[in-house]
């Protein structure tokens, strides 16, 4: 096991410290001690950290990344949890996709009126369904 300060993780990582010490705050991951002032990690650190960002990436939220996370060892991903946020993502992708298609149109209509043209009127509706992210 190699030991590395909180300055190697940020590097190496990515993630900012203050990012790290809220991680630490909400016990998805430790410290295995200090040198002087300074947190030193695990090496493995980096693996859980590559995990949290895979999560949030995905649209887990922090708790439940830190769920599958928790306890020591290998990761206890939820494999129903997964299933269930990659059909959420392909529901997003699907708004999105009809979303793209619909600017494309109304970018390219030749209609006098955007409201005149039923391509622009149905983009609406989905924009209404689909509310903000």
């Amino acid at each position: 096991m190699r030991e590395l300060d909180i300055a190697e993780v940020v590097r190496r990582s990515g993630v900012a410290a203050s990012a790290l010490r809220y991680y630490e705050q909400l016990g998805l991951i430790a410290p295995i001690g200090r040198h002087g002032l300074r947190r030193v990690f695990a090496d493995s650190v980096l693996e859980r950290l590559a995990l949290i960002a895979l999560g949030r990436a995905a649209g887990l939220s922090l708790q439940e990344v830190g769920v599958m996370l928790a306890g020591e060892g290998a990761a206890d991903l939820d494999r129903a949890r997964l299933a269930a946020q990659a059909d959420a993502l392909d529901r997003s992708i699907a708004r999105m996709t009809a979303m793209r298609d619909g600017l494309r149109h109304a970018a390219a209509c030749r209609a006098a009126s955007h409201l005149q043209c039923s391509r622009f009127r149905a983009l609406m509706r989905l924009a209404t369904r689909a509310g903000p992210d």
